[in-house]
């Protein structure tokens, strides 16, 4: 009785197998429920199940009226050092990266904002909010504050050209550190799964970091919210780490 009632895990597995060896590619559509259950010889409730389970961890899309295919699913390597950049980080392991800017606004700092980037709570400062994607895939999203006296055309720099590091050097910084990261993990809330394009049950990894001069003064805090299916977080250590 127990085997009948874990076929399930069986077809999920020999799904997900296929997946990884490239005999079912990103975009490829599933037979249909009645097609599975012939090849497996199992009944509907199995499939349905092990269907499930792979769209939970981001191998498969279910799409309502049109079936269910082969999630394009990446998994990065991020690397987090003194130097975490997110280019850096991507276009080494060949992979695309872009990003797209969701919202800009200047707003008065919380009390949390205004002590990560060293100002007086309710002082002007930038927060831009953007999307990256890996592959077309979104990866991440989330808001990066920079204060408005100091950067206040912030956002256009970026936009114009291209990324952070590019926009520090356009203000006469050359180098800057990750002084600090903290994450976490939590249940996907419904509008970031929609923005991630994952599943509801798909976790999510919430990373809030500093990043300074090399002298230690402030220049940006963040905090972002990346789909735990799409990347791997390694903690570089070290004065020599990137």
């Amino acid at each position: 009785m127990k085997m009948i009632r874990d076929r399930w895990r069986d077809i999920r597995a020999s799904i997900e197998q296929d997946i990884m060896d490239g005999v079912l590619e990103p975009g490829a559509k599933l037979p249909t429920e009645p097609d599975l259950a012939q090849r497996y010889g199992a009944g509907r409730h199995s499939i349905r199940r092990a269907i499930a389970e792979l769209a939970k961890e981001g191998y498969l899309s279910v799409e309502q009226g049109r079936g269910t295919f082969v999630h394009p699913r990446p998994m990065l390597d991020y690397t987090i050092g003194a130097r975490t950049r997110l280019r850096r980080n991507l276009t080494v392991q060949g992979v695309a990266v872009n990003g797209e800017t969701l919202g800009v606004e200047q707003i008065s700092a919380t009390e949390h904002v205004a002590k990560q980037l060293g100002l007086a709570t309710g002082a002007p400062v930038i927060a831009s909010q953007r999307i990256s994607f890996a592959v077309d895939v979104p990866v991440s999203f989330g808001t990066i504050y920079h204060d408005a006296t100091r950067f206040p055309d912030f956002a256009e720099r970026r936009q114009s050209l291209g990324s952070i590091t590019a926009v520090y050097a356009s203000y006469g910084i050359n180098d800057y550190l990750r002084d600090s990261t903290r994450m976490h993990a939590r249940p996907a809330r419904t509008p970031e799964a929609l923005q991630l394009r994952q599943h509801p049950d798909m976790p999510v990894i919430v990373v809030r970091a500093v990043d300074t001069e090399m002298d230690g003064t402030p220049l940006s805090y963040s905090e972002v919210i990346w789909s735990a299916a799409r990347v791997k977080f390694n903690i570089a250590t070290g004065k020599d780490a990137p």
